[in-house]
């Protein structure tokens, strides 16, 4: 960002959240249901991806896909807007309003692991009850009695059961996760983005906002395969730590991650890649082209 425009910024990342939660929340109730399910001793075995897809969609139809949605799109709408908002201001600030000739890592790696530690205090409890929700879909593992009838009751069971504090578990691991992978997801963004345009923009000035929204698809969806390519053993043991309703369960990810290895090896620690990265790509490309174009459409000046 050369120039930023205050609450702008913050608008723009609130519709790159809504264009993410609709493209990718169907993949996203795949993975949780993989890692939740099959890390377990004797958990669901789902054989991969689309087996799991399959059997959604056999016992609870499409809306099981979109379980836990809405929370969702309230915490990414939130979440998205405040990532992408600290994110263009935190870049603006380091760089001292001075115009760079291309992708600086010491201001792009900052900015982006501050706005990711920012994001998990408000991507944490929103997480958790989607993930809860994702996971007791419609399967006789959970007994009628311990069932959550909407988001809201999800929210308000874990608060009586486990204290204001119990909303928040998994918040150290989500830190980590949203610090370290939107470093490398804005790292990917920004460089992919810059080597592009250069080469584009060399070969034709024509349909520019064509190559705009192309450039805009490639450098979002690889920075999100990158984003998640880095930190899924953090998301998998961070689902666990969530999903786990044992008041004593551990809730250091490295132990978990060390457990499921023992058990299941680097595959158990990647549960849920499929889905990941399959949601990644579209997900994050939606994302980065509600994004840019919400600045061009808010004249937010944009390298």
């Amino acid at each position: 960002m050369a120039e930023s425009s205050g609450y702008k910024d913050y608008v723009a990342g609130l519709l790159a959240g809504v264009a993410t939660v609709i493209t990718g929340h169907p993949f996203d109730t795949v993975k949780v249901k993989l890692q939740k399910h099959n890390t377990e001793t004797h958990g669901i075995q789902y054989k991969n991806g689309l087996h799991c897809t399959a059997r959604i969609l056999s016992t609870e139809g499409v809306k099981g896909l979109y379980r836990g949605a809405t929370p969702s799109f309230v915490g990414m709408a939130f979440e998205s807007s405040l990532l992408f908002g600290i994110y263009s201001q935190t870049k603006q600030l380091l760089q001292g309003g001075v115009q760079s000739n291309g992708p600086q890592s010491q201001v792009i790696i900052p900015s982006a692991a501050f706005g990711g530690s920012i994001i998990s205090f408000v991507l944490c409890p929103s997480e958790l009850v989607k993930c809860r929700m994702q996971v007791q879909g419609t399967d006789s593992l959970v007994p009628n009695s311990s069932r959550y009838t909407s988001p809201l009751d999800c929210a308000l069971k874990t608060v009586k059961s486990e204290g204001v504090i119990g909303i928040f578990r998994g918040g150290s691991t989500t830190l980590l996760r949203e610090a370290l992978g939107n470093a490398v997801f804005f790292s990917v963004y920004e460089n992919v983005r810059y080597y592009m345009h250069l080469q584009l923009k060399a070969v034709s000035s024509n349909h520019s906002n064509l190559i705009d929204m192309g450039i805009g698809i490639v450098s979002g969806g690889l920075g999100g395969v990158a984003f998640w390519s880095a930190v899924l053993p953090l998301d998998v043991a961070k689902t666990i730590i969530q999903t786990d309703l044992e008041k004593n369960s551990t809730r250091n990810p490295f132990q978990i991650l060390n457990s499921i290895y023992r058990r299941a090896g680097l595959k158990g620690c990647y549960a849920g890649l499929g889905p990941t990265i399959v949601r990644a790509f579209p997900a994050n490309a939606a994302a980065i082209v509600a994004w840019e174009l919400s600045i061009k459409l808010l004249g937010i000046r944009h390298n």
